[in-house]
């Protein structure tokens, strides 16, 4: 398949980012009901100590969300998540001007205003599904774009999801997108399998058993499996005891051809990274 655009880099309004190395993405969640409950963001000092933590651990990008996507969760409004995610990216802004900052929204009224006060990348888990003005958005914005795949809505996205063949079924799914995408003028997308969205743990353990195929796309690739399910069913812990488990399944992803992990725990990632770039240096 002819490249569409540049897997090895990530363009921010003429800033290349090169994915080289591998970059770690730090979540915070500007929400009360967040599935990892220590993600969780209850004042402004609050979430500045947490993003500064961040950044000091070596986040290259922070993803900030203004309401729950977890399994069975109830969407809010734009309206309302405006009023979360805001000023949140404008308190980041003007304190950390140099981290790039990524509004996690699937609405393009919250992508636009964001974008305006800030954000510099749209992170979208229903791929243009749910808000048909955000392909078209996108054109006119010129910012990467994170594009997610998922099966059904939150609340019902795990009642008994089937595949015929996952991998098959995704690929297509995003061919289809990334071609409206390419006839808009969006030059810089992300592709994200949406571990958990739509998926059995079966489904979540064949898709990152063949992360390696959606390398056909020549595009990077995210994921975002910290602290999930897929983790907490197999070892029987909670998501407050999962860190282990999630640093095993980064490592498994980057021998795959991740570019991006999507983390609650950056640190802890970074030095996974670190760790994976220094056996993939060995000649």
């Amino acid at each position: 398949m002819q490249a569409l655009f540049n897997k090895n880099s990530i363009n921010f309004s003429g800033k290349l980012i090169s994915l080289a190395q591998p970059k770690v993405m730090g979540i915070l969640n500007i929400t009360p009901d967040s599935f990892f409950e220590s993600s969780r963001i209850g004042s402004a000092d609050n979430l500045l100590a947490q993003a500064e933590k961040m950044i000091v651990d070596g986040a290259s990008f922070l993803d900030i969300g203004g309401q729950s996507t977890r399994p069975g969760a109830t969407l809010i409004s734009a309206e309302e998540e405006l009023e979360r995610v805001i000023p949140a990216i404008s308190l980041l802004n003007n304190h950390f001007p140099e981290v790039i900052l990524s509004i996690d929204t699937f609405y393009a009224r919250v992508a636009k205003e964001a974008v305006a006060a800030g954000a510099k990348m749209v992170n979208d888990i229903s791929a243009g599904d749910i808000d048909e003005e955000m392909f078209p958005l996108l054109g006119n914005l010129g910012v990467p774009y994170i594009m997610m795949h998922k099966k059904g809505m939150p609340i019902n996205m795990q009642d008994g999801p089937v595949y015929a063949d996952i991998v098959l079924e995704i690929v297509d799914y995003f061919a289809a997108k990334i071609e409206k995408l390419r006839a808009l003028g969006v030059t810089d997308i992300i592709l994200d399998p949406g571990f958990g969205f739509g998926k059995t743990l079966e489904n979540n353990y064949q898709l990152l058993q063949k992360l390696d195929r959606f390398k056909l796309f020549e595009l990077p690739l995210l994921l975002g499996v910290s602290r999930k399910s897929m983790v907490q069913k197999v070892l029987n812990v909670s998501a407050s005891e999962s860190l282990n488990g999630t640093t095993a399944l980064h490592m498994m992803a980057l021998e795959r051809g991740a570019k991006i992990l999507r983390v609650h725990d950056v640190k802890e990632a970074v030095e996974c990274v670190k760790l994976f770039q220094s056996l993939a240096n060995i000649d």
